[in-house]
């Protein structure tokens, strides 16, 4: 972080959560840094306690908001197919991954090579792990 280094070990408590860095709204690419990098130490914990995976939400949430107001990337030209790539590429997800998501870890690659389509149920699931409007992966 900019204005202060992390700490070894992340908070397990919500309340120490919020001493590390206060959810605020974010109003600069300097913010946006500093929460991603306490982002970043909270995603790769083994077992978060409820406390940081909620309060892993909230700055998702913030960063979120933000992203759509100042760095809003313009997927207007691409097919539901090719917005769900694109998601994959921009997170480093894999076939795999994509199954995981959708329940059935063989699913991902078989959607990708275009042997299946995305169900409504999947949809539903991938717009709620993506956080997007599940009109993203319609036709």
């Amino acid at each position: 972080m900019s204005t202060t280094a992390l700490p070894k070990q992340m908070p397990n408590s919500y309340p120490e959560l919020v001493k590390l860095l206060a959810p605020r709204k974010i109003h600069d690419d300097i913010d946006l840094e500093n929460v991603t990098e306490i982002m970043d130490s909270l995603a790769v914990l083994d077992t978060p306690t409820k406390d940081q995976a909620d309060y892993l939400d909230t700055l998702a949430t913030l960063v979120a908001v933000y992203e759509d107001e100042h760095h809003q990337i313009d997927t207007s030209h691409l097919t539901p197919f090719e917005m769900l790539k694109f998601l994959l590429r921009e997170n480093d997800m894999s076939g795999s991954d994509l199954g995981r998501i959708l329940g059935q870890r063989q699913l991902g690659a078989a959607i990708l090579r275009g042997e299946r389509q995305l169900s409504k149920t999947h949809i539903k699931k991938l717009a709620e792990y993506f956080h997007v409007s599940p009109r993203l992966f319609l036709g």
